[in-house]
């Protein structure tokens, strides 16, 4: 029998309802889905909202599609779990998945305390990491300004940090790159971890050879992370060179748009369509991507080096990713001015593209890391 057959139903439990697939965690989730379908996986989605429609695109490729509230209120913060895992508990989803004995796929550490529930406890459980997440909310205290907020992520991390140990009590642990999976062997020895990268947008690489005439920093612009690295690009690179800097993304906050106005090499797109961001990626000389924590894998990374031309990163963005050659790596304000000025003139050519297709294709094939997700899961 080959992977396929009758029998492959599957429950996904999602943190967010994952369409439209328009920021990191949901991109993975919503194309993961789209190539189960289109692999013949019979897919129960369960999905958590609290602000997002429903979505008939899901119901099109999944058999079934229920969703959740989230417990969005003070009751679920003062709790030794995270607000994140206890806020999205439900005796429903618990009661759904016991109607059968398929696997259970869990997106992201949000999703574990449904896992966790006893009357699960002899069902395939599979967590999906997208994070080390306490690691990541340390991060965003030291970089919130708020103090309320910076509280909150402060205590979140510390309860992340000891809620890991849980995902012991999972088959199996798929973590979307390699740095994570050696953190995880590292501190749990025991646990069977797999290195699956995110799901993505490109089938293939869609490049445009020749010219651009701007740098361009995308990402979701009311997320500190990347608030913090684009206020660095405006002050220590674009304020001090001629050259033009779009940014583009989700939702940028006043203080952002009104920092913007005070150059006139640098312009702000806000909640662009998809397309309309394809053909910015496209048209750039430069698409520059820069993040001061190195955890998980960065989807919007991936996504330049399938559409874009050079890309200017520095070095946390790539840790554990193998794609430090399909890029230019600096770690300095001096030596992205020194990159942009020495590559403005230089053409992006059909070899540039082909080697960027042969090294994405030996990891970052969907077609490819479906099938290894289907062994896991079924075998």
């Amino acid at each position: 029998m080959g992977i396929v057959s009758k029998q492959n139903h599957l429950h996904i439990v999602s943190f967010d309802i994952p369409f439209p697939a328009n920021y990191g965690g949901v991109i993975d989730v919503f194309y993961k889905l789209k190539y189960l379908s289109e692999n013949q996986v019979l897919i129960h989605l369960h999905c958590f909202e609290y602000g997002r429609q429903h979505s008939k695109e899901l119901e099109q490729i999944c058999e079934s599609v229920n969703y959740y509230p989230r417990r969005n209120n003070l009751r679920a913060q003062f709790s030794a779990w995270p607000y994140i895992v206890n806020s999205r508990l439900s005796n429903r989803l618990v009661k759904n998945l016991q109607k059968d004995d398929f696997p259970i796929l869990f997106e992201g550490m949000h999703t574990l305390g449904v896992g966790l529930d006893i009357r699960l406890e002899k069902r395939k459980k599979i967590y999906r990491e997208s994070n080390i997440e306490h690691h990541y909310y340390n991060h965003l205290s030291l970089v919130e300004k708020n103090l309320f907020k910076k509280s909150f992520y402060k205590i979140e991390s510390q309860k992340l940090k000891w809620f890991e140990k849980n995902i012991a009590y999972f088959d199996n642990t798929l973590v979307v790159s390699e740095a994570d999976k050696d953190y995880l062997n590292d501190k749990y020895p025991l646990l069977d971890v797999v290195y699956l990268p995110s799901f993505h947008a490109n089938a293939k690489v869609d490049i445009l050879e020749g010219l651009g005439s701007y740098a361009l920093y995308n990402g979701n612009l009311s997320v500190a992370e990347n608030i913090e690295a684009v206020q660095y690009l405006i002050a220590e690179v674009f304020s001090k060179i001629d050259y033009p800097f779009i940014i583009a993304g989700l939702n940028p906050t006043n203080d952002l748009i009104d920092s913007v106005k005070l150059y006139p090499n640098i312009s702000i797109k806000k909640n662009l369509h998809d397309n309309e961001m394809k053909s910015l990626v496209q048209h750039a000389q430069f698409n520059i991507l820069t993040t001061a924590q190195a955890t998980g894998l960065k989807l919007k990374l991936l996504n330049t080096l399938y559409q874009g031309r050079f890309c200017i990163v520095n070095d946390k963005m790539l840790r554990g990713t193998h794609l430090d050659e399909y890029c230019i790596v600096a770690n300095s304000s001096t030596l992205i001015i020194e990159k942009i000025k020495k590559l403005q003139k230089t053409p992006f050519t059909q070899s540039d593209i082909s080697i960027r297709e042969a090294g994405l294709s030996n990891l970052y094939d969907n077609r490819q890391n479906i099938k290894k997700l289907m062994r896991t899961c079924f075998e």
